[in-house]
């Protein structure tokens, strides 16, 4: 009689009586010694003849029916893993306590969570099952409690195909799109190459999808993993077995550079290492990178991590999202909406319907500063199911997610479909401004420096330069805060603004025309960023970045001098309003004094209410009225 051999890489650590079987037909064991030959060897398809061989000839071999389920499961062939598990309990219910391990799994991952649920019990009711093993058991009932229960209470889930124009016979998957949502980029896989493709909406139709760039795409190697800025100007993906890797699979970046993108480049270590990182999500500052990797430090096989921009363009050393992102095993697929707080990942480690599913965590904020995070929330049945579930991005606005599947009446294979995301998973409402600059006189357009800034922290929220071919830029911003923008070039007076999206600005973002004036006498500048309290003249600390703003453009221009004029609107008495403009106007001269600003170079005066730019009709005229100015009265 011989032992039987069991597929154990596939199953949990388990301590069992050794059960002495083999088939009466010689033959038959002959077949399945040579399977187990073969999986030696890792030939599964040979195995799996053998073994069915076996079979033919013995109807109750046992052993082989287990070793079937073994092989089938471990390649995801659940349904006929549990035909093989099942004749195993039907010729022998206490052949071997694995085979309820076995059963289960394969139900977990196939849907059938209330048998699953009895199977796993029934596995650990077995003595002599290591930690490992209970641990596992345990995790995997907790799934089938959730999907029970899931199951029961579905959220909304309407799915949309997103047409011809980007889906195909062939497999699009991995969708990101830019904040106006005018332009996707997406993974495409022909011939086992994997490439970017980009469609641009008109008219609300997406046109036929475009090859990315040959900058970006190449012959030898795969591209895929990808994640783009808010404004579409860079793309951060992931390669693999490229000459100037660290490791396996590395993560590079590309620019938009007004007329195509640029070379990619490795971003290097730390963030990449001899080990294996991928699936970068940038946030909409462009200053943390969140990546998955599996180096040391981490809590399961593929952990979240994420890196912080330094101020010298390079990135910091890598920390890990921790214990209430990271499980004991994986997580991946990280996307980090423009709110910067709602984190979209997925997960076989926390309970959910089996395989991966997708999660949502918030982080958590004392004092205005991050503590942790959320424990995270699986976004419900159907959106989960007991397949694998990851690639999830979301809309700028968090009303539409993006995501890969096949399904019924696609064009082929994985298509890319979108859906309302369910309110309870919707991240904070954000907006975005788009600009355009140009110069005032000849409409020439301008690749000016473009700053928007928390007013309240003072941290720069978006810091680039506007398209050199278009002069467009675009950045988002969370509802419910203010935001100043500065908008700067060389030559030119720079141009202020402020924004305070409210939460009912989800559909209506900030669309602005910047024309900038070259430095010239009587050249004027809406300081719209100086605020002071109602009727005195102290300045709010809100104001401190466009003050820095007038220091640095005064620095930079020693040749130029100004006047700060300070305006009212008509409430209150004329006097009254005069003397309140020209104290706010001396704070301003004061402040700009006190930070090393020349007092030969500036001048302060008071108009009150006699220069309106506005009526007084109504509250929003008569804010723009009370305003701080400057204007050039020698260069």
């Amino acid at each position: 009689m011989k032992k039987i051999l069991l597929f154990i890489s596939l199953l949990p650590c388990v301590c069992f009586a050794q059960k002495q079987i083999s088939s009466p037909i010689k033959q038959a064991q002959k077949y399945y010694n040579q399977a187990n030959q073969y999986l030696g060897y890792k030939l599964y398809d040979k195995a799996i003849n053998e073994l069915n061989q076996a079979i033919n000839l013995d109807k109750n071999f046992t052993a082989a029916y287990q070793q079937l389920g073994d092989i089938y499961r471990k390649s995801g062939n659940y349904n006929k893993a549990l035909n093989s598990y099942k004749k195993v309990i039907e010729i022998d219910p206490e052949f071997l306590p694995l085979t309820y391990f076995g059963i289960a799994e394969s139900e977990l991952n196939t849907g059938n969570y209330d048998d699953a649920h009895e199977h796993f019990k029934k596995y650990l009711s077995y003595p002599g099952l290591s930690s490992e093993s209970k641990q596992r058991t345990a995790k995997y009932i907790t799934d089938c409690l959730f999907s029970i229960e899931a199951i029961k209470n579905p959220v909304s889930f309407k799915p949309v195909n997103l047409g011809p124009g980007i889906n195909s016979k062939e497999e699009e998957y991995l969708p990101v799109i830019t904040a106006d949502e005018k332009m996707i980029i997406f993974t495409r896989q022909s011939n086992r190459n994997e490439d970017f493709f980009k469609s641009i909406k008109r008219d609300s139709l997406w046109t036929t999808a475009e090859y990315l760039s040959k900058e970006i795409n190449t012959y030898n190697y795969n591209e895929g993993a990808q994640c783009i800025s808010p404004d579409g100007n860079y793309l951060f993906f992931t390669g693999c077995n490229r000459p100037d890797g660290l490791g396996r699979c590395d993560i590079y970046i590309s620019r938009w550079e007004g007329n195509g993108w640029s070379k990619p480049f490795n971003i290097g270590a730390p963030v990449n290492t001899p080990g294996w990182e991928s699936q970068p999500s940038i946030s909409a500052d462009g200053r943390t990178l969140y990546f998955v990797s599996t180096r040391n430090g981490g809590y399961g096989g593929y952990d979240i991590w994420k890196s912080d921009l330094n101020h010298d363009g390079s990135w910091g050393l890598p920390v890990n999202l921790g214990p209430e992102i990271n499980t004991l095993y994986d997580e991946q697929s990280p996307f980090i909406h423009t709110d910067d707080e709602s984190l979209y990942f997925s997960s076989n480690g926390w309970p959910g319907l089996g395989n991966k599913d997708l999660f949502l965590s918030r982080k958590v904020f004392k004092d205005d500063v991050q503590t942790g995070w959320q424990k995270p929330q699986n976004l419900g049945y159907p959106i989960n199911t007991f397949g694998e579930e990851s690639g999830l991005s979301i809309s700028s606005n968090g009303k539409l997610a993006f995501f890969s599947t096949n399904q019924k009446g696609g064009f082929g294979g994985l298509d890319i479909y979108s859906f309302e995301l369910p309110e309870a998973m919707r991240p904070n409402i954000v907006t975005y401004v788009k600009g355009l600059v140009f110069d005032k006189n000849t409409k020439e357009i301008l690749d000016a420096k473009v700053e928007i800034i928390n007013l309240k922290d003072g941290k720069a929220i978006f810091d680039d330069i506007a398209d050199p071919e278009t002069g467009e830029f675009l950045a988002t911003m969370m509802a419910g805060k203010s935001f100043g923008l500065n908008v700067s070039k060389e030559g030119y007076l720079f141009y202020s603004e402020n924004f305070t999206p409210n939460l009912n600005m989800i559909n209506k973002p900030f669309i602005i025309e910047i024309p900038l004036q070259k430095i010239e006498i009587g050249g004027l500048v809406i300081l719209n960023n100086i605020f002071f309290e109602s009727g005195k003249f102290n300045l709010l600390p809100e104001s401190k970045t466009e003050l820095q703003q007038l220091i640095r453009f005064m620095k930079d221009n020693p040749s130029v001098s100004i006047e700060i004029g300070g305006h009212t609107d008509d409430i209150g008495d004329e006097k009254s309003n005069l003397e309140l403009s020209e104290n706010r106007a001396q704070t301003v001269y004061n402040y700009l004094v006190s930070n090393h600003v020349s007092a030969t170079k500036i001048s302060y005066k008071g108009y009150g209410e006699a220069l309106p730019i506005n009526d007084n009709s109504n509250e929003d005229n008569r804010q723009n009225n009370r305003r701080t100015e400057f204007k050039i009265i020698r260069k």
